[in-house]
This record gives structure tokens, C-alpha cells and sequence, in this order.
């Protein structure tokens, strides 16, 4: 079980993971070492599982989203096909979901030939791959990848 002071910690390097620990120690009311001690701890435990920095997909010409439905046939190894999308380029994120018993692909790219080229090329070569739908994004709300968590450590 977690703290309110580590859940504080936690909440705040999500926000802003670079931001200089003794700040961090005078917002949770801790020393700087306390909250590096704290820091470390999270980390062995995997809690905190590591640092990124955001860039701007646009800045590098990769404004184009989509989000691939990519079905299986009946007799392929789906945590292989799993594994093989996840190290295609330009694959963001992999998920096996349940309902159509499909992976959902999000995919970044710079226009739709390149898409076309990565869906052909790179996906659908994969054995057992029997076939993709393709939602193109055409404007982004909210993209995250930070955990909601309140002071209690439950998910809110």
C-alpha cells in the first residue's frame, strides 16, 4: 500500500517529471532526501516503471493517427502476432481486446501512402494476419499516458 505523501510524489512527476526534487520535497512538506529516498523506493518496486519525454508528432511530420483493427485467423499465434506488431516502426500502441477478439493498432505517420505502405507491407505480411480495418484521426481531444490516481492510491 502507498502513502498519500507517495501517492502526492507520484501525481506530481506525472505531471511534470522533470521537475527539480527539492520542489517536489516542499510541495509533499518533505526534506529533498526524503523525497528521493521515496523516489527510488517507487522505482524498485516498479510503480514508477520509467521517465519519457513527450515530443511533438507534428514537429517530425508524424501528424497522421490511426487506430488499426487487425483480426487473426483461427489458428494463429495471437501473443506472437502481438509481438511482431509491437516492433513494427511507426506502431505506437498494441492492445488484444475482447469483442471481436482483435488487436488494436495506433499507428503515427506522416499521410496515408505511408499508412497504406505500413498497413501492406509491414502488417498484413504478418502469418495469421487475416484482416485490418483502418479510423483515421482527424482531431485529438486528450492523449495521456498518465494514471488518474486520488489520495487513497485507488484509481479514479
Amino acid at each position: 500500500m502507498i502513502d498519500d505523501i507517495s501517492l502526492k510524489i507520484l501525481n506530481i512527476l506525472q505531471k511534470k517529471a522533470r521537475i527539480p526534487n527539492v520542489e517536489v520535497a516542499r510541495q509533499v512538506g518533505l526534506a529533498p532526501s526524503a523525497v528521493l529516498e521515496r523516489i527510488r523506493k517507487l522505482e524498485k518496486q516498479g510503480i514508477i516503471e520509467g521517465y519519457e519525454v513527450r515530443v511533438n508528432p507534428k514537429f517530425f511530420d508524424r501528424g497522421l493517427v490511426a487506430f488499426l483493427t487487425v483480426k487473426t485467423s483461427d489458428d494463429a499465434n495471437d501473443a506472437e502476432i502481438g509481438k511482431k506488431l509491437a516492433h513494427r516502426p511507426k506502431v505506437q500502441e498494441v492492445h488484444y481486446v475482447a469483442g471481436d477478439d482483435a488487436f488494436l493498432v495506433k499507428v503515427r505517420g506522416t499521410n496515408l501512402e505511408e499508412l497504406d505502405r505500413l498497413i501492406r507491407e509491414k502488417i498484413k505480411s504478418i502469418d495469421g494476419v487475416s484482416s485490418i480495418n483502418t479510423a483515421i484521426v482527424f482531431s485529438t481531444y486528450k492523449e495521456t499516458s498518465q494514471i488518474p490516481i486520488d489520495e487513497t492510491g485507488e484509481k479514479t
